[in-house]
């Protein structure tokens, strides 16, 4: 009777300690760690989800999943829809363009906010071998003119910087980019005329504000033949007055700055009800209608009135 007691007992402590195994074993799965990689933060965050297919059309993933470290300026969804990148927009690039887009918003270091070069728009090797600009100032960190809205999403790889926008790695110099663009035909016909392609084409830094063809002909200019007719001089005092010697972002203007262009005169700068820019002789401020579009020599910022000195 004891021996049978003794069995029972032995069979009770063997069949409690069993349980308690099962449950320590259950709880330590429970908490297993999530994959704390950049890969794995913007997989998992449903805000980053076209970012994800991104990285996953680039071929990326294991990349962003591997040592680094690495930083990475994260356009969220909303930045996507911001630059019109649409999922259709999306799926239309080749992998090879979507791993360029990626990794021009990927720097191959650590870069914490503190870490930021006070700049103004210091530059920082991408991992496409591009530039980025970067500014850190009392109203936050930027690059290439965007403002960073969330930083330091602390990965175990590295750091992620949310930002609000695409960036987009430069396509070619000032003039290359303008040739590209259809709505700056007139600009370039305009450019041609003045013979001013080689210094638009230059090392620079330069900043254009770049009119588009409909500013052209609200100012006169009803046809690219009416440019081509005009007299160089003329264009090359207009054009002039556009460009800034300085590599200028949207976030390095100031409200009512004056800002002095290649033509020796100033524009006025106006950001109290959207960002504008005034000529001397102008009647009313153009609308900086896109900005910080980055060439190999400097910045492109569209406006929607050609400006008069």
């Amino acid at each position: 009777m004891k021996l049978r007691l003794n069995n029972t007992r032995k069979l009770f402590l063997f069949g409690a300690l069993v349980a308690l195994f099962s449950m320590s074993a259950c709880k330590k799965d429970n908490n297993v760690p999530a994959d704390n990689t950049i890969n794995g933060i913007v997989s998992a965050t449903s805000d980053f989800s076209t970012l994800n297919a991104a990285v996953k059309k680039a071929g990326l993933s294991a990349t962003l999943s591997s040592d680094g470290p690495f930083t990475v300026f994260a356009p969220n969804n909303a930045a996507f829809t911001a630059s019109g990148i649409t999922p259709a927009v999306l799926g239309s690039l080749t992998s090879d363009q979507a791993k360029n887009i990626l990794l021009y918003h990927t720097i191959a270091a650590k870069i914490m906010a503190a870490d930021v070069p006070a700049g103004p728009n210091a530059p920082v090797d991408a991992a496409n071998g591009d530039k980025v600009y970067v500014t850190k100032n009392s109203s936050g960190v930027f690059i290439n003119g965007i403002k960073v809205i969330d930083a330091e999403v602390k990965a175990s790889n590295g750091v992620i910087h949310v930002i609000g926008n695409v960036l987009m790695p430069p396509s070619g110099n000032i003039v290359e980019m303008a040739q590209a663009n259809p709505n700056l035909s007139f600009l370039v016909a305009a450019v041609v005329t003045a013979n001013l392609q080689g210094a638009l084409s230059g090392a620079g830094p330069l900043t254009v504000f770049a009119p588009t063809n409909d500013a052209f002909k609200a100012a006169g200019f009803p046809t690219i033949a009416s440019i081509q007719a005009a007299d160089p001089a003329v264009l090359t005092s207009i054009l002039t007055y556009h460009v800034i010697g300085a590599r200028v972002f949207s976030s390095d203007l100031t409200d009512g700055a004056q800002v002095a262009t290649l033509n020796g005169e100033k524009v006025t700068i106006g950001l109290s009800s959207g960002a504008t820019v005034k000529g001397m002789s102008n009647t009313s401020a153009s609308n900086i209608t896109a900005t910080n579009m980055v060439a190999t020599n400097g910045v492109i910022h569209v406006i929607d009135q050609v400006l008069l000195p």
